[in-house]
């Protein structure tokens, strides 16, 4: 009988206590939330940690991470709901995370990534380079931020026409608009190197300090496919790498280089530098060997004894330069295939970029000028249809089939031959924004 009463009143007794540890767990506050600051920070190939760092801050306050520069920190007692800042907000985590309880968390978004292109505009190229900008915002799905570097007299007249388009459309990019600077020597000298303002590429990562990777594409460069897919070849790179460029030629028979180069170049055939593809942090913290000085130089130190030690070698300026630094760097190179950067070359002296074959152009280059004579219709073809091309038209109807109809009367021409290598990545490419821009939005909720 003792025992038994024994058993019973420890039983109570452990009731009692689980009871009390229950009730006062309850009663005690949530945790605080610990602060959490992130550096603004562009976006890169892949997530870097302040990214993670907004993500676990929105993931506490019961909110999306909603952009650069936010700051989640626990406000004042009594004070439900803290104010905006930049574009997050400090939220009163206590009570986000009760009001949260018992119901499903919505799924977190990633901010959005941004994505960096740069041109360089002297002399005539406006409409040339507003037509380049159109053609990567018909075709990308990320909003692309623009970096325009132009002379004095064309920066103002590129911001009238930029905002003169749909809003529609001005709500998918940003754009900035930079004088022609060099950083190092004589910059006349600098701005007369082969085309004019053309050198202004190499001075990229010391201009845009702010910048973690960049695409460089030259004022007659078109867009046939989304620009978020040469992009997202900066997840490729290996650790060495930190810059992607195509090759000058497909067969060293016939480059430019394999014949007539008096200097070093990169590989067998060279590389083109219209289309260049940037991680601009690595090349601001690698030093690059050469042939001047054994320890090696920094790529701001670089450029100037580099051009005073070949400026009487080379013909294709600033691009020669690259093929320089990259012919004594080769592991920090990178070489995308001809199709991300298709020039008359391919095709003039018989097709001869298999890529393209095969996928369709995804970057077209019209350089040669071919954009604005006759001498390749099949490249004016395609410059005329995007730079004529009303943003807000159906896109098979008013810039596809004119293409399609237009290349009709090339047939006969070098480059006009082979017309399925023109149209058929532009018209995979409309089907895929149709799908993503209107599809999507149509389709009835479940």
């Amino acid at each position: 009988m003792r025992i038994h009463c024994k058993v019973v009143v420890i039983a109570v007794c452990f009731g009692v206590f689980l009871l009390l540890y229950f009730l006062g767990g309850n009663a005690a506050d949530d945790p605080l939330l610990k602060e959490v600051e992130v550096e603004e920070e562009d976006s890169n190939s892949s997530p870097s940690s302040s990214e993670h760092g907004r993500d676990v801050a929105a993931k506490f306050a019961g909110k999306p991470a909603a952009g650069l520069g936010v700051r989640a920190e626990e406000p004042p007692r009594g004070r439900k709901e803290g104010k905006a800042i930049n574009r997050g907000a400090s939220v009163n985590a206590k009570s986000k995370l009760r009001s949260n309880v018992g119901r499903p968390v919505p799924k977190r978004s990633q901010a959005e990534e941004v994505m960096h292109l740069a041109v360089v505009a002297c002399g005539n190229r406006l409409d040339e380079t507003l037509t380049l900008v159109k053609s990567a915002l018909l075709f990308s799905l990320k909003k692309i931020k623009f970096h325009i570097f132009a002379e004095d007299p064309l920066a103002p007249q590129f911001e009238e026409r930029l905002n003169q388009w749909p809003r529609s459309v001005l709500a998918k990019f940003q754009y900035s608009i930079y004088p022609i600077t060099f950083s190092v020597g004589n910059a006349d000298e600098w701005k007369k190197l082969f085309k004019p303002c053309a050198a202004q590429r190499l001075f990229l990562p010391v201009i845009l300090k702010d910048v973690d990777s960049l695409l460089y594409v030259d004022t007659d460069v078109l867009f046939l496919r989304p620009m978020d897919d040469i992009w997202s070849l900066l997840k490729s790179f290996n650790s060495t790498q930190l810059a992607a460029m195509a090759p000058e030629h497909e067969v060293p028979k016939i480059g430019w280089y394999s014949r007539f180069a008096r200097h070093p170049f990169y590989g067998v055939t060279g590389v083109n530098s219209g289309v260049m593809l940037m991680n601009l942090t690595r090349i601001r913290h690698t030093m690059f060997k050469n042939s001047m000085i054994p320890s090696g130089l920094s790529w701001e130190d670089l450029l100037h004894p580099l051009y005073q030690k070949y400026k009487n070698h080379i013909t294709w300026g600033d691009q020669d330069l690259l093929n320089i630094i990259f012919h004594y760097n080769p592991e920090c190179l990178f070489i995308f295939p001809c199709q991300w950067n298709y020039r008359p070359d391919h095709c003039m002296y018989g097709s001869n970029c298999k890529g393209a074959e095969e996928e369709g152009v995804s970057i077209l280059h019209g350089n040669r000028g071919v954009y604005h004579d006759d001498k390749q219709p099949a490249f004016k073809v395609v410059y005329d249809a995007i730079r004529d091309f009303p943003f807000e038209d159906n896109m098979f109807q008013s810039l596809f089939y004119p293409i399609q109809t237009k290349f009709l009367d090339t047939v006969n021409t070098l480059c006009g031959r082979i017309p399925q290598v023109f149209l058929k990545q532009i018209e995979k490419t409309m089907k895929k924004v149709f799908e993503e821009k209107v599809v999507r939005h149509v389709r009835p909720h479940k």
